[in-house]
């Protein structure tokens, strides 16, 4: 990162200067492409203690470094005289310091160059100082600075570079081919349902308020704004002839029906199972010759310890006279999104999205096997590593648990029923990820993947890359899901699959 930072002339007789816990500090201007406000920041984890986040700054990810954290201090709080100071260079980089002061002339004999070595404090590196009068203001060394803050690993950047072609390559390189079936779950009237997630194009939470379509059928809700369209909204209790309610925090599951896009609204979405063929069963003959909800089951799925998920077929879920009233309607309301020239429906990737500590973070949906309820109990392991909360029996096969907010060590939290277990497996491991909450399946265009930028140490490894959302200012870090864990945690995963594995070959001979 530090040769990001542009070494300006000190000949050059222009110097912004800038405050930092009380010290005046200065910068050549010429090193300086602007100074922002402090925007929202994605915290990226494993980073260097001085860089504090990702900023987005007119489309563009920017690290950000915090120039106390830099002198060696603590990082200063916020506040609304803070500033972000973007230098100049091929891959900018911006400093927060405490408050911008102003931008100043400084004759290159008012410069002593030779009183930075006498002026300097612990952990500060100048380049001069000069003397404003009311008080004496240093110039700081960024690019030194900088290099003594994070730590280049020439190898793993280099593996970072190669994302700059980062779209469906990317990605298949985290993908996993999983036979499984991968369902999305979710209640409707105190009911498990179940949709194939290759139908799902995304995952919301319903508006409180909706327009209404004169005439419609009574299960169409009504339509809400999506992306470049409308999207017209089905309540599934409606669909499914079951009791019509609608309850706080519904949410949205935006399928694909030919030309256009269906909002079905759930009472609650319920997890991302991966699902063994075996456990797959036709529906019974007889409930496609009833009325009602029943014909629109597929197949049923045999979760366990008595609890069934009805699948539904997503062509079955609405009459087609439904349908003509939608399509009637186009003059004023559409449910086609409209994508822009050269983005096309099958060019778009996948990630499920999750939060931890009010970050957003993402994982290539190839990787996900399944989303599920942390569960009350796991076992520990004797002399366990932090990061291995413990393991749990899932559906007939042991899985170890990682607290990922022990893993990226973040501070505890209180258990809460917004956490998840994300089962994610790579090409040797598979583990559950314990997160706050799961809070969506995103799709995006391959051009909103931008490589990270140059990230050091162990976060260059976990930040594969960076989802860039413009219009709603979010970043969102996409993990790789190998590198989740080091080298030594990969190993004693490994004997731990090795030890299981020679358990369950004893019991068998038993």
């Amino acid at each position: 990162m530090a040769e990001t930072a542009k070494t300006a002339d000190l000949s050059d007789d222009r110097f912004l200067t800038f405050k930092s816990e009380g010290r005046f500090y200065a910068l050549p201007a010429a090193s300086v492409s602007e100074v922002a406000r402090m925007p929202m920041l994605a915290r990226v984890p494993h980073a260097p203690r001085s860089l504090i986040g990702l900023a987005n700054l007119r489309g563009s990810v920017i690290p950000v470094a915090s120039v106390s954290v830099l002198l060696g201090r603590e990082d200063a709080a916020t506040t609304s005289a803070s500033r972000l100071i973007v230098l100049e260079g091929a891959s900018p980089v911006a400093l927060a310091v405490d408050e911008v002061a102003s931008l100043v002339r400084v004759a290159p004999e008012q410069v002593r160059t030779a009183e930075a070595e006498v002026a300097a404090e612990a952990g500060e590196h100048l380049r001069g100082v000069f003397d404003s009068g009311a008080h004496v203001t240093k110039i700081l060394d960024i690019p030194e600075l900088l290099r003594r803050g994070f730590e280049h690993r020439t190898a793993r950047r280099q593996m970072r570079d190669n994302m700059a072609s980062a779209t469906t390559t990317t990605v298949a390189a985290a993908s996993v081919k999983i036979e499984h079936q991968r369902l999305v779950t979710f209640e409707v009237a105190g009911q498990d349902y179940a949709l194939p997630l290759e139908a799902v194009r995304e995952i919301v939470t319903a508006p409180e308020y909706l327009t209404a379509i004169p005439g419609s059928d009574d299960a169409v809700r009504g339509v809400i704004p999506y992306r470049d369209g409308l999207l017209p909204l089905l309540s599934l209790r409606r669909l499914l002839g079951l009791p019509s309610a609608v309850l706080a925090n519904e949410k949205v599951l935006i399928v694909t029906m030919g030309d256009v896009l269906i909002g079905f609204v759930a009472d609650r979405a319920r997890a991302i199972l991966s699902v063994h063929p075996g456990r797959v069963e036709a529906a019974p003959s007889v409930l496609a010759a009833r009325a009602g909800g029943e014909s629109q089951i597929k197949d049923i799925y045999r979760a366990g310890q008595g609890r069934l998920v009805s699948i539904l077929a997503p062509e079955r879920l609405f009459r087609e006279d439904v349908m003509q009233k939608l399509r009637q309607h186009d003059a004023t309301v559409t449910a086609k999104v409209q994508e822009p020239v050269g983005r096309s429906e099958a060019g778009t990737l996948q990630f499920l999205v999750f939060v931890l500590d009010d970050d957003e973070f993402a994982l290539p949906i190839d990787a996900v096997e399944e989303v599920a309820r942390v569960p009350d109990q796991m076992t520990r392991l004797p002399k366990a590593p932090k990061f291995l909360e413990g393991v749990v029996n899932l559906r007939g096969e042991v899985l170890p648990v990682v607290d990922q907010r022990r893993r990226f060590d973040m501070q505890p939290t209180t258990a809460n029923a917004k956490r998840r277990l994300v089962v994610v497996r790579t090409e040797q491991h598979r583990a559950g990820l314990i997160v706050d909450s799961v809070s969506e399946v995103l799709r995006c265009a391959p051009d909103r993947i931008k490589p990270s930028p140059d990230l050091t140490g162990d976060a260059l490894g976990v930040v594969h890359a960076v989802i860039n959302l413009e219009q709603s200012g979010r970043i969102i870090l996409l993990l790789d899901p190998a590198e989740l864990l080091t080298r030594t945690e990969r190993g004693l995963l490994d004997s731990f699959s090795k030890q299981t594995r020679s358990n369950e070959i004893r019991q068998t001979k038993q």
